[in-house]
């Protein structure tokens, strides 16, 4: 049951959130979902790029891609490359337990903000640099997005259809991958610095975050010594596992081990296919990958998806139909896993938002901010890390904030 009286876990964690776009906004909006206290420190005038470039804008300046990456903060305009707003930045960085940038390498510690100065001020600050292909290396200095994480770690040698173009995954697999590998590292130094009073620096790439997913694709490389190839929505380990086309479309199924394989081929009405050589195994099958798939869509044809995946299902055979987002969010099961919920903000009203991937039953995650409006909260944050109006208003005369 959950116990209103115990706090998020995070809570009285301070993060400082001085990133832009995707894998660092993602990444501190998780730890924000925790109950951390997460402040967005954002270029005067324009905020984060994603606020205006990203995705459909409602009536407001900010679009629904910053809307769903930026619930639970609070936002500070502040100009780091002026003399006043770099003092700001260190103020808050004595009480930060985190600080999550993505800046391009080296550019906070030429603008004097380097992890080596700020650990002066707060020894325990764990400090997480997000980039496209980390902050050492030859590619370091290269300006790193999804797509090119994608495109030159190999997974995009590996996606897509035999002899098709190059494709990349549908979703930024790099971008969110690298926000969560991130926010694993940072919290496991989080409780370190509790521990022994010493935060650390953390190097995350979204280059290295697509190699590391590519757990399959390189065994098969290393144990064949032949580079893979796309495979369309096979599986490199086994065979039938795809999508298979039948009498009104394709649905996917999977009879991944020798056990489903013969229910298969016995529930289908296929029982040749057991005697088969090509099929013998899961060895086999995979070497007469093309062969089994037409096989078995010769019977999948005879009947539609619906009636495949039902009749799959009840037999213990693993299936499922091919969604649209609005198929899977107007799901039942969708639904009742609350994937879509919706924020009051003060300008938009309702806005839609991707509900919490994981759930906690102790103490649930909660909106309790909404994404905030650029500079939203500059002089509560200050008031609150002990400057007083006077000292707010000289920087703001002094350009803190922005012309």
């Amino acid at each position: 049951m959950t116990d209103t009286s115990r706090p998020l876990p995070l809570a009285g964690v301070r993060v400082l959130d001085i990133s832009q776009v995707m894998a660092g906004p993602y990444a501190c909006m998780l730890l924000g979902d925790l109950g951390a206290d997460v402040i967005k420190v954002e270029p005067p005038g324009t905020g984060d790029q994603t606020r205006g470039s990203m995705g459909f804008k409602m009536k407001g300046a900010d679009s629904l891609g910053f809307l769903n990456m930026n619930r639970n903060k609070r936002s500070i305009a502040l100009d780091l490359k002026s003399e006043a707003g770099k003092e700001v930045l260190k103020t808050l960085a004595r009480d930060a337990d985190i600080l999550v940038e993505n800046y391009r390498p080296g550019a906070l510690r030429r603008l004097g903000l380097g992890y080596e100065v700020l650990k002066d001020i707060n020894p325990r600050l764990v400090y997480t640099s997000i980039s496209g292909f980390g902050q050492t290396g030859p590619w370091a200095d290269r300006p790193g997005f999804d797509l090119m994480a994608q495109a030159m770690s190999g997974v995009m040698s590996v996606t897509g259809y035999p002899d098709s173009p190059p494709v990349k995954a549908g979703v930024p697999v790099a971008d969110i991958g690298c926000a969560l590998f991130a926010i694993y590292a940072t919290l496991a130094a989080y409780i370190g610095a509790k521990n022994t009073g010493q935060g650390q620096y953390i190097d995350a790439a979204l280059f290295d975050t697509a190699m590391a997913f590519s757990v399959w694709d390189t065994c098969d490389w290393w144990g064949t010594g032949k580079p893979p190839q796309p495979l369309g929505t096979s599986n490199k380990m086994t065979a039938p596992y795809q999508a298979m086309a039948c009498a009104d479309g394709h649905f996917v199924m999977g009879a991944n081990n020798q056990k489903l394989w013969v229910q298969l081929c016995k529930l289908m009405g296929r029982e040749e296919l057991l005697a088969d050589p090509r099929f013998a195994t899961i060895a086999q099958r995979l070497a007469h990958r093309a062969e089994l798939q037409e096989a078995l869509e010769q019977t999948f044809r005879t009947q539609g998806k619906e009636y495949w995946v039902e009749t799959l299902l009840a037999n213990g055979i693993p299936a499922g139909p091919i969604l649209s987002y609005p198929e899977a969010f107007g799901s039942e099961h969708a639904q009742v896993r609350n994937m879509r919920m919706e924020i009051d903000h003060p300008v938009e009203g309702k806005v839609p938002n991707i509900g919490f991937a994981v759930k906690l039953t102790g103490t649930p995650q909660e909106v309790r901010r909404h994404p905030p409006l650029l500079g939203e909260h500059t002089e509560e944050v200050l008031a609150q890390a002990g400057l007083s109006g006077e000292r707010i208003a000289q920087l703001r005369a002094d350009g803190a904030f922005g012309a």
